[in-house]
């Protein structure tokens, strides 16, 4: 269970450097792939990809082209470094829908998928419509960009970045969403990449269930990978090292209701229905 649960970054200057499916993951609604491209590298989903599945495609780094079903979307992408500021928007691709990104400079893209949903968006969605939320308080306090938050227009999926200054902890207190029990929790599959501001740099992040069943700590670095298939995931960045994550998350039903682990309850100091800009 710990190897299908990290995913440590391939020594590759270029191409695909992680792939996560169903099969690989052991879960039934997420896909999501890393690309490294050169200028002129294009990522493309169609065929089979695109039947019945709802996808989003962040730029994390450079800048590339993006085109819906051939019609052009405009280039998207702004930062060198995911520590920048919030990206210049995301692309979402209903079902059926082919999405290509050709890359116009040095390109870092992650591309996500879920099963479809009842609702079906395909845009280049604005950095307008991008919240920014500064969470939590004191060492636990982070900076969360809502991609696509619940209240998206979109099928299944949900994407956030979250910046951990160093020194602190996010997704805390260790939260669950892993049963079907509205409204108080949603099955949502979830996986984090990551991004480090200083070479060497890494990170702590555990995943854990009730039972401990699951019971795993992985010391993570740059562009390595985490599979949350249920569970606990608490994240901690050590002294000296900013991190930063993508979470993308899909499940049965879009919505993100969780449990916070009991035992460290007492540690919320946010509100989940009210986020702050």
């Amino acid at each position: 269970m710990g190897d299908r649960l990290f995913l440590r970054h391939p020594d590759a200057s270029t191409g695909r450097i992680h792939a996560v499916d169903p099969s690989s993951a052991g879960w039934e609604w997420l896909t999501f792939d890393v690309h490294e491209l050169r200028t002129g590298d294009r990522v493309v989903s169609t065929g089979s990809a695109a039947q019945g599945r709802e996808r989003l495609l962040l730029v994390l780094e450079g800048s590339a082209s993006v085109k819906l079903d051939g019609r052009d979307g405009g280039v998207v992408g702004r930062r060198s470094s995911v520590f920048e500021g919030p990206p210049a928007g995301v692309v979402v691709a209903g079902p059926g829908v082919t999405l290509s990104a050709t890359a116009t400079t040095r390109a870092l893209i992650g591309l996500a998928s879920a099963k479809a949903g009842k609702v079906s968006r395909t845009a280049v969605v604005p950095d307008s419509e991008i919240l920014v939320e500064q969470r939590g308080s004191g060492s636990t306090a982070r900076q969360v960009n809502h991609l696509l938050d619940p209240a998206a227009q979109a099928g299944r999926l949900i994407a956030f970045e979250v910046f951990t200054p160093a020194g602190n902890w996010s997704s805390y207190p260790p939260h669950k969403h892993d049963t079907e029990d509205p409204p108080t929790e949603a099955l949502l599959e979830e996986l984090y990449f990551y991004r480090f501001a200083r070479p060497g740099a890494f990170g702590v992040q555990r995943v854990y269930t009730p039972d401990r069943s699951i019971d795993e700590t992985y010391a993570v670095g740059d562009l390595d990978l985490v599979v949350v298939p249920r569970g606990y995931h608490p994240f901690g960045a050590p002294v000296g090292y900013e991190a930063y994550y993508l979470n993308v998350m899909a499940g049965p039903n879009r919505a993100w209701h969780f449990t916070i682990d009991p035992d460290h309850a007492w540690l919320m100091d946010w509100n989940p229905s009210a986020p702050t800009t």
